[in-house]
């Protein structure tokens, strides 16, 4: 699958929560009506006015079945923020929230707790920095249109 630029400003609200799905099935095709479905639609035929929208767009295909695949990923704003890793996506701060709380729970193993000014000055970066990855984290997949 090849990568590129939006050129049209159409990739945006509806279809792009359409594409973002057809995206997620990247190892399968998928037809109006699971699109309808999964997105809740009031019909299939709004899902169809989308996919037809998105194959002029040249972003997927449909076969003879009715069915269609992404052929371009394209890289919209929205993906800024998160990482694809085969067919799961991740917020991109998942993996530093999960850096950071790694990296407290090893310090609490390693040394053991005592009063000491460093060891608190340590601890109250390491607790700040898990607990602002772990909102942002929250946030951005709150956020997620699909």
């Amino acid at each position: 699958m090849q990568k590129e630029r939006p050129r049209n400003h159409e990739l945006k609200g509806t279809t792009l929560r359409v594409y973002l799905t057809v995206l997620e099935e990247d190892s399968k095709r998928v037809g109006a009506r699971e699109i309808s479905r999964k997105l809740r639609f009031s019909s299939p035929n709004m899902a169809v006015y989308h996919l037809e929208k998105l194959r002029t767009m040249k972003l997927i295909e449909k076969d003879e079945f009715g069915t269609y695949a992404a052929i371009k990923e394209v890289k919209v704003e929205f993906f800024a923020d998160y990482i694809r890793i085969f067919d799961f996506v991740f917020p991109r701060f998942f993996f530093y929230s999960v850096f950071f709380t790694s990296f407290l729970i090893f310090y609490l193993i390693l040394f053991p707790l005592r009063h000491a000014p460093e060891v608190a000055v340590s601890l109250i970066i390491s607790i700040s920095a898990c607990v602002i990855m772990w909102v942002e984290t929250i946030k951005i997949w709150l956020r997620r249109s699909f």
